[in-house]
């Protein structure tokens, strides 16, 4: 199929997500990102409607992009106005951007209700508008709002404002489902309609209200759209909108669409978590093509498939998009699954079937304790190491006992309550018990301290060590206060980091098999 070109919209479109404020720095880092990839338009926002937007402009050009160019947002006129006096319209030309892309209204119901003006008035802001930005140099592109939903309202004048614009020398038209409420077969039939009364291309942008902007999207690159608007993991005002990150392996992989090269497809991975993380999110794991999910593998009838033919529950090769195939661990695993999750780890239990079948059974029982592997590999490595029988663990734990109480200070009784918390433990290195106490904010920190003091003086390294991240999940709400607890504790070295998983009734019993595991599964790695 011919070239679809793409439009991103992450930095305008994705910034009305809740919760998201990109800085100046973060669009300017996010464009770069956005050019490797190989987007071809990059929309960064309404020069009108913000201060960081206008900034955003007067900056772009210092990054030298190589493949896309950048776009600047605005709408029509306003009702009543001229189009050089509307102060919108001349910040689009004053941007310096050479592609202004403009929103307007096809609904003839959005016109009467919202905009409250004539339908010829809106045909002639949408005229005059495009006519005064051709006029001055710049390529137009109309963002059709309400197009899908006008078109099932009044066709016949959805249709209309296309041909206006199509007679004012529009360059692309955008057909927008606004509301996203359209179903595919909605979205090409309009589309095939749009197609009729103009020769000026076509353009799509979904929200995902109805949870299909991207079958939306595709459906209308099938029907003859040639650029898709979308944003980055699908950020987006609501639902958000459609999603490059599905859209573009869908058009390369299984449409047959150049729409980027295999090198720039092979950065969607890396380019879709570097967004989230300049939106401070987390990934979302369960993201098609580029979660850490999308090629995970836990059923051992799964996986002993996937380790016979790669593709038997793949539909592509993970590499293609920068991401990995991951074995997981659980109490539905079989031996195919334990071995092969060994091998990820560079230990071959190819051989060693017995213990095989002892490491699976005893994360079944693990797992009906609380503990789950999903997500703390470092634990489940160390399940692996501690199967060997030459395995000589660098300390062991013998017991521990914790504190907590609550002190008034002695100079008012109106003085708040401070809580105090104490950690006692002992340990085993080599033939040695070493018995160590310390305080702390609460009581897995108190219990830190204490075994990091009491190991401190036989691995000083430990120190590069720190807990950077603690949950907490109750297994059995309706059993109350005797629920199992599972804890998950991320470790950082400030260069690695990994994740360990203690599991119990009792919530201080499970920190501190999560805790433990965190530090000896790093000498492990540290010993070699």
């Amino acid at each position: 199929m011919a070239l679809v070109e793409l439009y991103d919209t992450t930095l305008r479109d994705g910034a009305q997500s809740e919760g998201i404020s990109f800085s100046v720095v973060d669009k300017l880092h996010i464009a770069r990102k956005l050019d490797e990839l190989g987007i071809h338009y990059i929309e960064g926002g309404w020069p009108g409607s913000n201060p960081k937007d206008a900034e955003f402009y007067e900056r772009v050009h210092e990054l030298k992009l190589k493949n896309a160019r950048i776009a600047v947002f605005g709408s029509t006129r306003r009702v009543g106005l001229k189009a050089e006096e509307d102060n919108f319209l001349v910040m689009l030309v004053k941007s310096g951007a050479r592609i202004a892309t403009i929103v307007g209204k096809s609904s003839d119901l959005q016109v009467t209700r919202v905009l409250k003006t004539t339908l010829e008035e809106n045909l002639k802001m949408i005229a005059d508008s495009i006519r005064y930005l051709k006029t001055n140099g710049l390529t137009v592109f109309w963002d059709v709002e309400h197009f899908f939903d006008g078109y099932k309202s009044s066709p016949e004048y959805a249709l209309r404002t296309l041909e206006v614009a199509t007679e004012a020398g529009v360059d692309y038209l955008v057909l927008c489902d606004t509301n996203g409420g359209a179903l595919p077969n909605e979205i090409t039939k309009a589309v095939k309609a749009a197609a009729k009364v103009t020769s000026v291309p076509l353009g799509i942008h979904c929200h995902n209200d109805g949870g299909l902007a991207v079958a939306n999207t595709l459906a209308a690159v099938m029907a003859g759209a040639k650029q898709v608007q979308g944003t980055i993991n699908g950020l987006g005002e609501r639902c958000g909108n459609a999603n490059l990150c599905t859209i573009i392996p869908a058009l390369k992989l299984k449409m047959g669409i150049d729409c980027v090269t295999d090198e720039q497809l092979a950065r969607l991975t890396e380019v879709s978590h570097f967004i989230s993380e300049s939106a401070n999110q987390v990934p979302d794991p369960f993201s098609p093509y580029v979660g850490a999910s999308a090629f995970s593998h836990k059923a051992g009838y799964h996986m002993d498939g996937i380790t016979k033919w790669p593709d038997a529950y793949q539909h592509i090769d993970p590499a293609r998009v920068g991401n990995r195939q991951r074995t997981v661990v659980s109490d539905q695993s079989g031996k195919r699954n334990i071995i092969t999750k060994a091998r990820e780890l560079g230990i071959d239990l190819s051989t060693a079937d017995k213990e095989v079948r002892d490491l699976l059974e005893r994360v079944k029982l693990l797992e009906s304790r609380g503990f789950q592997y999903d997500n703390a590999e470092a634990s489940f490595e160390l399940l692996l190491h501690k199967a060997k029988p030459d395995y000589r663990p660098p300390f062991e734990l013998v017991d521990f006992m914790v504190v907590v109480e609550s002190k008034r200070r002695p100079s008012t009784r109106k003085t708040p309550e401070e809580m105090l918390s104490e950690a006692i433990v002992k340990v085993k290195v080599g033939g040695e018990i070493i018995h160590t106490a310390a305080e702390g904010d609460g009581p897995v920190n108190a219990l830190d301290l204490a075994l990091r003091k009491a190991l401190l003086q036989y691995y000083p390294s430990l120190s590069q060590v720190k807990l950077v991240d603690y949950k907490v999940r109750i297994l059995e709400e309706s059993v109350g206060t005797e629920s199992q607890v599972r804890v998950l504790i991320e470790s950082s070295d400030g260069v690695n980091e990994w994740r360990t998983v203690g599991g119990s009734t009792n919530i201080i019993e499970a920190s501190w098999l999560a805790l433990a595991d965190g530090l000896e599964y790093w000498l492990v790695k540290q010993r070699g």
